[in-house]
């Protein structure tokens, strides 16, 4: 069996040390659900952005520009939150 570290090892507030990692485990193919987003709708209020548990959306110069399907979980927080008014995203049922 592999040498398995006892809790008192293991570092506090998992503290992640390996990004490479974490950045080649593409979470998003759990997905049932995929946030579809109209850049014409969108007023670029970020709401979105701060509410996203998967930092899935991506912004460049205070604006949206789109979302990472290779992370995002279709959990439709993203959705929830736009503003009713303005209905940027939709969830749809992915379709693989």
């Amino acid at each position: 069996m592999a040498d398995l570290k006892s809790w008192k090892e293991l570092p506090c507030g998992a503290i992640i040390e390996d990004m490479k990692a974490v950045l080649d485990n593409k979470t998003g193919a759990w997905r049932s659900m995929r946030p579809v987003w109209s850049e014409e709708k969108c007023i670029n209020c970020l709401v979105c952005w701060v509410y996203c548990p998967e930092a899935s959306i991506k912004v460049e110069d205070g604006k949206m520009t789109g979302i990472d399907l290779d992370y995002c979980k279709g959990c439709g927080i993203c959705a929830a939150v736009c503003p009713k008014k303005v209905h940027a995203i939709d969830m749809v049922k992915e379709e693989k």
